[in-house]
C-alpha cells in the first residue's frame, strides 16, 4: 500500500506524464487520492495506539483500529483498481482500461466481501455469539 502510494506520487515528474489524456489524468488524481486516503487510515491505528496507551481505552481502541482498517482495505482494493484501469488505459486504451479495472474491483470484492462473508456464514451462529461475548 505505501510502494503504490510512493509510485503514485512520482508519476507526475516523468517525461510522458504529460502525454496523459485529460481522462487519464482524472484517473491518476482518483487513484492517488484512493490511496493516500487507505494509507493514512490502514496507518491509523498506530498512533491511536500510542496515544491511548496505558489509558484503559483496549475496548475503544479496538473498535476504531477494526473501522479504520475495513475502510481503508475498501479504499486500497478501490485504489488498485483505479491504477489498473489507469495502466490499461495508457497501454491498450479507455475501453481495455474500463475492463480491466472493472475486472479487478470484481475481484477485490470477491475475496475481500464475498468470502469472508460466506466463510462467516459458515461458523455457527451459537459459535459467533460465544466468539463476541469473550
Amino acid at each position: 500500500m505505501q510502494l503504490l502510494t510512493g509510485f503514485l506520487l512520482t508519476l507526475p515528474f516523468q517525461q510522458r506524464f504529460a502525454q496523459l489524456e485529460h481522462r487519464q489524468r482524472l484517473d491518476y488524481l482518483v487513484a492517488v487520492g484512493l490511496a493516500s486516503c487507505a494509507t493514512a487510515l490502514l496507518i491509523a491505528p498506530v498512533p491511536l495506539h500510542r496515544l491511548l496507551f496505558r489509558q484503559h481505552a483496549r475496548r475503544e481502541l479496538v473498535a476504531v483500529a477494526h473501522r479504520c482498517a475495513l475502510i481503508g482495505l475498501w479504499l486500497l482494493g478501490l485504489a488498485v483498481a483505479a491504477v489498473v484501469l489507469l495502466i490499461f488505459s495508457v497501454v491498450e486504451g479507455s475501453d481495455a482500461g474500463y475492463v480491466a479495472g472493472g475486472v479487478t474491483f470484481a475481484l477485490v470484492a470477491a475475496l475481500w466481501v464475498v468470502l469472508p462473508a460466506t466463510a462467516r456464514l459458515a461458523i455457527p451462529r451459537e459459535e459467533r455469539r460465544r466468539a463476541t461475548h469473550r
